[in-house]
This record gives C-alpha cells, structure tokens and sequence, in this order.
C-alpha cells in the first residue's frame, strides 16, 4: 500500500524536520527498499510469489510504473479510509485465488525478506499474522481467507490501531500470530531507526553530514549554512536547543534538516548524530564557516593509517588585538598535543564516533573529551584549510582574557573540577 511520491503529500509529520522535498526523499527511499525486501523474499522461496503495489494519488498507471519498475503488478487503491482500501486489495487477491495474502506498507525500514518468510510460515497454522509496530499501528497484517471485519471502526492513524484489530479478531474467536514488533518512519524521533539501517548507511557511503548545534543563532546561522551548503555535503542537519529568535526559521530556509534536542551543545550534538546518514561526521559550531570543498578535505585527512579524527585549522574572523597570536597558538595547540577546539570543527568517521561513545553529556569541556576519546584509536589531525569562526568572544571579553578563561577551564577540569561548576564560571567569567 504506497502513496505517489509528490512532496507535501507523504510523509507530512517530517515535513517540519526535514522540508517537503527531502521527506518525498526518504518517502522514495523506504519504497526502494521494501520493493528490494520483497523482490528478495520472492526470489528465495520455492513457491509462487505475486508482489502487488496498490498505489495512491499517481496521476497516471506510466508515472506510477516509471517510480516502481516492472516487476510489481500495479493497481490502484480505490476510495475510502485506509481500511476499506486494504479490505478491498485482499478480497481482489483471494478472488484471483490467492491461498493467502499479506498486507504491508512502504515505510518500515527494519523490514526484512525474513519477516516476510515468518508472516507467511504463520498463516499455514493460524488464519492471520499481526507485525507490530513501535507506534502501536502493525506494519503487516496476513490472512489466509477474508476477514472484512478486522478492518471496520479502527481509527487510522492513532495509537490503537494493533490493539483494536487485535481485540477484532479475537471477536471473530481468530487468534493472530504475532511477528517481531518494529519500527516505522513517521515522525522525527524514528529518523534514528532509519539512520541506522543498512540502506541508510547505503545510501550516504563517502557523504559528509554536517551537525550544527544551535540556540538563538539567526544572526551567525545564515552565512554557517551558506558555507556548508556551498561543499554540497551529504545532508546538514540543525539541532535547535530551545531558541527564541528566527534560529529554525533560517534552518528551514537553508533546507537543512532540523531538530530538537534539549540545550547543550553535547546533547545537541548527539542527536544529530544518531540521524545522520552520512559515512564521515563533521560537528560544525553555528558561527563558524568552512573551507570550500571541504567534504574532500575530510575524507583526504582521515585517509592515512593511524588517523582516527580530525579538524580543520583555526582562524579567527575580524580584526582585532592579539587575533593573529590567539590562532597561531591554537594551531600550534592542535597540531603539537592533537587537541583541536570544537570550533575547528571536529570530524570522524560514523563507525568511530559510534565506538568512542559519542559526546559525553556534561555542560561543559565535551569537544575536549570527545578529542581524548578519539586519541585513544589513534592521532587527530588537521586539515590543510582553516574554518573561520566568528571572533565575537575574543573582542567582547577582550583577546587575553579571553584565553585566559579558556586555558583556566581546562586546567580545571584537568585538576578533576567537575563540569557543571566549571560551566558556571564560564558563564560568569
């Protein structure tokens, strides 16, 4: 059961996130990978297999079979509620003499051929097969002969669409077997499950995704996303942490992908990381810009044997005193004891970032352990090209105090000092 991908018809509880033309995207996406579950399911079983797309809102049988392909039979869904178009699609199918008849949709990315094989291997002992998904909907339902009732007075769409057809049936004193629950991709908090898919991570091989954390940065944002946008990277995901100015509006403008996450740079950052599709993860400061092509760079830097992460050069925007000294020290920093700042941009691999854990969630100093993780598989390096960040604490606290706060809070924290009174004197420094 598959709706024509036209952005802003499907998947319209992601258009917030992810825009209308990038959630048709993902629409296309979970499609070709069910038409691949079932072409896989098919061609691996001794018996017969009839795979049928019933298909919505195509504005025509060429445009639907140019999206599909031939190797589907391809019908029309018919009026009337979700219910009614699958009760429809069964009878169809067992009139055409079909010994039994599984329903799915297009939207489940943890679908396997194996799901299918059980779905099937159930309906030889029972008369229906249920797959429950996360959301409290199914993403399969099997019978072995017509149950017209089992799709009458559910309410679509909600929260109780497993139980109400579950508590249907055992009215009908039919007991369905169960399969594996699942997940699908209906709203923001099930990107994560799709990310970690093998088509996902398919699908972003040698991409960069770009993770800016942001509160109340519509001032820097725009010129960040303009610069990031320019390398054509994978995806650029935002993760708002709760601002109160035009931040998600100047997202939304920039089509970037956009999320919340509760304020805290770490926290912010972990979170679009658990979304992000692409092989290489760049954490990008909202006020810092990149070099141009700048996804070469990173995979060129983290190439060499030994190289388990890396970031760019620092370089300070503005003119001002001690700005020269300030990035010639940094640099020296960097390179020397391989401690880059989180505005250097740091970046690593997914498989990496997965095995060190992530960002630690603390307030404070996370860009600081996150680097000392990362050394622990080996060296951090630094890209030939500087990203610019905005210079904005450095002439609003003055260059040498500034870095006097800065090298204070990491002794700190290096004497044990923990991160939530260390973010306090940051703070009130």
């Amino acid at each position: 059961m598959l709706k024509y991908p036209r952005p802003g018809t499907v998947k319209t509880r992601l258009v917030p996130a992810l825009g209308e033309h990038r959630a048709c995207a993902l629409h296309r996406a979970l499609v070709a990978h069910t038409l691949a579950t079932t072409a896989e399911f098919s061609a691996r079983n001794a018996f017969p297999v009839t795979i049928e797309a019933r298909v919505a809102g195509a504005p025509d049988d060429a445009a639907a079979r140019a999206w599909l392909g031939p190797a589907v039979v391809l019908r029309g869904q018919g009026d009337g509620d979700l219910g009614r178009r699958m009760e429809r699609a069964i009878a169809a199918a067992f009139a055409e003499g079909a010994e039994s008849v599984v329903v799915i949709g297009g939207d489940c990315p943890e679908l396997t051929a194996a799901h299918l094989s059980a779905a099937f291997a159930a309906l030889a002992e029972a008369a229906a097969v249920l797959g429950p998904a996360a959301d409290g909907g199914y993403y399969l339902i099997g019978l072995r002969r017509p149950l017209p009732a089992l799709f009458h007075g559910i309410l679509w769409g909600g929260p109780e669409v497993f139980a109400q057809t579950l508590a249907a049936a055992r009215a009908l004193a039919v007991e369905p077997a169960l399969l594996t629950t699942l997940r699908d991709v209906d709203v923001p908090d099930d990107l994560a499950g799709w990310a970690a898919t093998p088509a996902a991570r398919a699908a972003g091989r040698g991409g960069v995704s770009v993770i800016v954390p942001a509160r109340n940065e519509e001032a820097a944002l725009p010129a960040t996303l303009g610069a990031a946008a320019a390398g054509t990277p994978h995806e650029i995901i935002v993760v708002d942490g709760g601002s109160t100015d035009r931040t998600a509006e100047v997202a939304r403008a920039h089509d970037a992908l956009l999320l919340s996450a509760p304020p805290g740079r770490a926290r912010q950052m972990n979170r679009g990381a658990a979304v992000a599709t692409g092989e290489f993860l760049l954490f990008l400061h909202a006020d810092t810009l990149l070099p141009p092509d700048y996804p070469a760079l990173i995979r060129s830097t983290l190439a060499p044997p030994g190289v388990a992460g890396g970031a760019f050069a620092f370089a300070l925007a503005g003119d001002f005193p001690g700005r020269r000294l300030i990035e010639c020290g940094t640099n020296l920093r960097a390179r020397r004891r391989q401690l880059p700042y989180g505005d250097q941009g740091l970046f690593v691999s997914r498989v990496l970032f997965d095995r060190v854990g992530g960002f630690p969630d603390q307030p404070i100093m996370e860009d600081y352990e996150f680097v000392q993780r990362i050394q622990r598989l080996g060296r951090v390096a630094i890209a030939p090209a500087a990203a610019v960040t905005s210079g904005r604490r450095w002439q609003r606290r003055g260059a040498v105090g500034t870095t006097l706060v800065n090298q204070l809070i990491v002794l700190g924290y290096r004497l044990g000092v923990s991160p939530a009174r260390l973010a306090r004197w940051y703070r009130g420094a």
